[in-house]
C-alpha cells in the first residue's frame, strides 16, 4: 500500500514524528495542524529516554546523536537530615539510572527539521471538528474542509481527535499535582556538589522531587525539576478540577496562584533537604508550572481512519519515565505499518493490536508508581539501599520503567 492524503493534528514532538512515520510509510500528501502560533521549540522543560529506548528509537531513525543530550549514570535518593552539613541530605540508596535528559524545545526542533518539506504545515489552525467514516475523515477548520485517507491525533491529552473518535472518555485526575521548574545552570549554587551525571530523588512524607540537567540548546545546560505531591485538602486551587465541567486543566508559566505558590515554599523549606529546597527557591515564578496528573487510556488506538498517538492515546503519569519515548515508539510501528499493509484497514488494526496493549500497560505502571511515590509512601527514614532497592523492585512489577521494549 504506498500513497494517500495523511492528516496529523498537532505539531509537537508527537506530530512531527507521526509526519515522518506517514512520509517513510509511504503518503503523498501530508498536513499537519497545529493551533500554536509562534515556536514550540521555546518550550524548555525535561525529559528523558532510556538508554536501551535510544537505541531502539535511533535504529529506527527517529533519535541520533545530533540531538543534544545530557548522559545520566545514577539515581541518587536523599531524605531531609538537618545533621548532614552540605544540605544534601541523608542519602539512603544509589541506583543505576541510564538515561539520556533532553530540552523539550531543542528535540522538537531536531524532529521537525527531519519532516520532509513536502509536509505542509498549517500553524495556528485548531481544527473545529472531524467526521470520521470508513472511507476516510473530513476536517474542517475556519478556513474550510478537507478530507483525508487517515487522520492522525497527536494532540495530546485533551485531544479533540479522540473525542471525536470515542466520544466522552476522558482522562482522570489522580488527586495530586506536579510543580515543574527549569533554569539555567549558571544560577545553581554550589554545582560541585551535585555531579552532571546524576538524577536526584530528593523524597518526603507524601511526595518527591526529581531534579536532573538537560541541554539548553546552546552549548550549555539548564536545570530541570519535578515535584511530585498532594495539596492539603482545604487549598483553593483555583484549578476547577471537576472534569465534568472543565476538562483537563493546567497552569502555564507564571501562572501559579498564591496558595500553590505557598504550598511550594512550604515543601522548599520544610520537607525537602535544604540544598533542594533551595534550587527549587532559585526558579523565577516565569519558569514555574503546575500540571495535575491524570490518566487516562483510550479503549482503541484506531477509530474509523482515526489513528492515535502518544497522550492522545494514552496519558501515564510521567513517573514512568517514558512520554516521549512513547509517542516516538508510536511512530515507529505506525511506519511499519504503512509501510507493510495492503489496505488502510490492514495497517490500523496492526497499529492497534500493538500500541492499545502498550498504552494501557503504561498507564497501569504509572498508576503503581503513583501510588508508591505520592500517594502511599513508606517511612523513607527507615529505608536503607537494600530495603529501597526491594521497595523499587516491587513497585516497577514488570521492569517497564523507561518505556517497554518495541517488538521486533
Amino acid at each position: 500500500m504506498r500513497g494517500g492524503r495523511v492528516a496529523v493534528v498537532g505539531g509537537s514532538i508527537a506530530g512531527c514524528a507521526a509526519a515522518l512515520a506517514a512520509h517513510r510509510g509511504g503518503a503523498d500528501e501530508i498536513t499537519v495542524y497545529e493551533r500554536a502560533t509562534g515556536d514550540l521549540a521555546d518550550r524548555g522543560v525535561g525529559l528523558a529516554v532510556h538508554n536501551s529506548r535510544y537505541a531502539e528509537l535511533e535504529s529506527a531513525g527517529y533519535m541520533d546523536a545530533g540531538m543534544p543530550w545530557v548522559q545520566i549514570v545514577r539515581r541518587r535518593w536523599y531524605v531531609r537530615d538537618d545533621a548532614e552539613p552540605t544540605g544534601l541530605g541523608r542519602e539512603i540508596a544509589t541506583m543505576p539510572f541510564p538515561f539520556r535528559t533532553y530540552n523539550w524545545g531543542p528535540l522538537w526542533r531536531e524532529l521537525r527539521g527531519r519532516v520532509p518539506e513536502s509536509a505542509v504545515f498549517r500553524s495556528g489552525t485548531t481544527v473545529e471538528a472531524l467526521h470520521p467514516g470508513p472511507d476516510g475523515t473530513r476536517v474542517d477548520t475556519a478556513a474550510g474542509s478537507d478530507h483525508f485517507d487517515l487522520v492522525i491525533g497527536a494532540d495530546g491529552y485533551r485531544s479533540a481527535t479522540r473525542a471525536a473518535a470515542f466520544g466522552d472518555v476522558r482522562p482522570a485526575y489522580a488527586g495530586y499535582l506536579a510543580w515543574r521548574g527549569a533554569f539555567p545552570e549558571a544560577r545553581l549554587d554550589d554545582p560541585e556538589l551535585w555531579a552532571e551525571d546524576d538524577c536526584v530523588y530528593a523524597v518526603f512524607p507524601g511526595g518527591h522531587v526529581i531534579i536532573y540537567r538537560i541541554p539548553d540548546g546552546a552549548g550549555g545546560h539548564r536545570v530541570n525539576w519535578v515535584l511530585y505531591t498532594a495539596p492539603p485538602a482545604d487549598l483553593d486551587l483555583g484549578l476547577g478540577l471537576d472534569l465534568r465541567l472543565t476538562g483537563p486543566t493546567s497552569l502555564p508559566p507564571g501562572g501559579l496562584t498564591e496558595a500553590l505558590t505557598a504550598h511550594l515554599g512550604y515543601v522548599a523549606d520544610v520537607l525537602l533537604p535544604p540544598y533542594w529546597g533551595a534550587l527549587l527557591r532559585t526558579t523565577a515564578p516565569a519558569e514555574l508550572f503546575l500540571q495535575p496528573m491524570y490518566d487516562f487510556t483510550a479503549p482503541r488506538c484506531t477509530a474509523d481512519r482515526v489513528l492515535l498517538v502518544g497522550d492522545a492515546a494514552a496519558v501515564a503519569r510521567p513517573h514512568t519515565g517514558a512520554g516521549a519515548v512513547k509517542a516516538l515508539q508510536d511512530a515507529t510501528v505506525l511506519e511499519s505499518a504503512l509501510a507493510t499493509a495492503d489496505t488502510w484497514e490492514d495497517a490500523l488494526d496492526t497499529y492497534d493490536t500493538d500500541r492499545t496493549l502498550s498504552g494501557r500497560s503504561m498507564v497501569d505502571l504509572g498508576r503503581r508508581l503513583g501510588g508508591a511515590l505520592v500517594q502511599a509512601t513508606p517511612d523513607w527514614r527507615a529505608m536503607d539501599q537494600s530495603a529501597l532497592e526491594a521497595w523499587w523492585k516491587q513497585a516497577d512489577g514488570a521492569g517497564a520503567f523507561g518505556g517497554r521494549q518495541l517488538k521486533r
